[in-house]
């Protein structure tokens, strides 16, 4: 029997190739116990394999006898998701408020690790390269490293913030997400009947209507799945919104510079009052050439990067092209994914002000300093590049 293993990586690279191709008869591979060892595997190191769930089911009570129990009942689908135990964690960021984090048993994490290595294989090669958190081989890293190389010569920063967007994905509308892509109605059961396995708070019993939990093996892919269509969306306004540029550098500055170049070629030439009188004109002509736009200004572009739910978007254009484009994330947002998108922390930003992302502060350089090129005349440095700064506030203060 082929290892289940190799048949995913078939199944990751069909995804790859074929776009657009519906994926059938997944479930099949939940009921092959190699892939229960394979999930054990990645389990069993995490701190969190013996941390209990609402019974006494931990890492410590894998056998070959419970992968075949687990096989039946899913094989009858009899298998039904034991709920999440409820408990809370400080933020970090500020540790007065707390987050509330699910703990599954271990033998819902164990079908969860099986079911996201399946849903995985189909996904992966469809999340697009502005999309960096919980994906293999990225982080907070890739996604400042992409920040700051991308996003130079922007204008303006639409900081992005969907109110409680964890808590509040809705179960039928993700179920829809991922039922155009796998035509295979019993995983999208399975799926459902995670969302909907409710939770136990102080040993009471609460049904769960939307969201998925913190903590649970599958929730960072379904909420990646969910968030995918908000990535989709952004490049469709990217395509509209973008404009071809018209010239690399515009009529006044190349007149600027030309000026600029004959008066370091006559300067040498010249002596006395003269000479003195072309120095102080060049540098006139310089202090202007730093005021005057290299490009050109009616060239648009924008520019998405997304780790989880934060996401920052980059302008080159006007502050009513930020409005316009903060409007349509509010419509589609509300109307597609069926969450809100918060109005006074999506904040635009002149990037020569400090916008946050990650934890740091992001803004464009602007510098008027220069130095000298190998020819040995004064350019341009720094200008327009990105820069990631530490704030000095109160998440700073509580490690100093």
């Amino acid at each position: 029997m082929q290892p289940t293993t190799e048949i995913l990586e078939r199944i990751s690279k069909d995804s790859l190739t074929h776009k657009e191709e519906v994926f059938t008869r997944l479930y099949r591979y939940l009921l092959r116990p190699d892939i229960y060892y394979q999930a054990y595997q990645r389990l069993y190191t995490n701190k969190g394999a013996s941390t209990k769930g609402i019974n006494q089911d931990t890492a410590d009570g894998f056998s070959e006898a419970k992968i075949e129990k687990i096989i039946q009942s899913l094989a009858d689908e009899t298998y039904q998701p034991t709920p999440v135990r409820r408990t809370y964690i400080a933020k970090k960021s500020n540790p007065k408020k707390k987050r509330p984090l699910g703990i599954p048993t271990f033998t819902d994490k164990l079908v969860q690790e099986a079911l996201r290595m399946i849903l995985e294989a189909i996904y992966e090669p469809l999340f697009l390269d502005c999309s960096h958190g919980f994906r293999p081989k990225r982080s907070c890293h890739t996604a400042l490293d992409k920040l700051k190389y991308q996003f130079g010569g922007v204008r303006w920063f639409v900081e992005g913030d969907i109110k409680g967007c964890f808590d509040n994905i809705n179960h039928d509308a993700l179920v829809g997400f991922i039922g155009s892509k796998v035509k295979d109605a019993r995983i999208v059961k399975l799926v459902y009947k995670f969302l909907k396995a409710g939770y136990l708070e102080d040993w009471v019993y609460h049904k769960t209507y939307s969201g998925t939990p913190q903590g649970g093996i599958l929730s960072p892919l379904l909420a990646n799945i969910y968030l995918h269509e908000l990535d989709k969306f952004v490049m469709q306004l990217k395509d509209e919104f973008d404009t071809p540029e018209k010239g690399k550098i515009t009529p006044e500055y190349r007149e600027l510079h030309n000026r600029i170049k004959n008066l370091c070629y006559h300067i040498d030439r010249k002596n006395g009052v003269e000479r003195e009188s072309m120095i102080a004109e060049c540098k006139t002509l310089r202090k202007q050439l730093l005021k005057t736009p290299c490009t050109a200004q009616t060239d648009k572009k924008l520019k998405y990067i997304r780790y989880a739910d934060d996401f920052i978007i980059g302008v080159k254009g006007s502050k009513e092209d930020c409005q316009w484009i903060k409007s349509k994330l509010s419509e589609f947002i509300g109307q597609t994914l069926k969450m809100e998108l918060s109005e006074e922390k999506t904040l635009i930003t002149h990037s020569s002000e400090c916008a946050r992302f990650l934890g740091f502060d992001v803004r464009v350089r602007r510098c008027e300093k220069v130095k000298r090129n190998k020819k040995g005349t004064k350019a341009r440095t720094l200008n327009n590049h990105v820069e990631l700064l530490v704030p000095f506030d109160d998440k700073i203060h509580n490690f100093i």
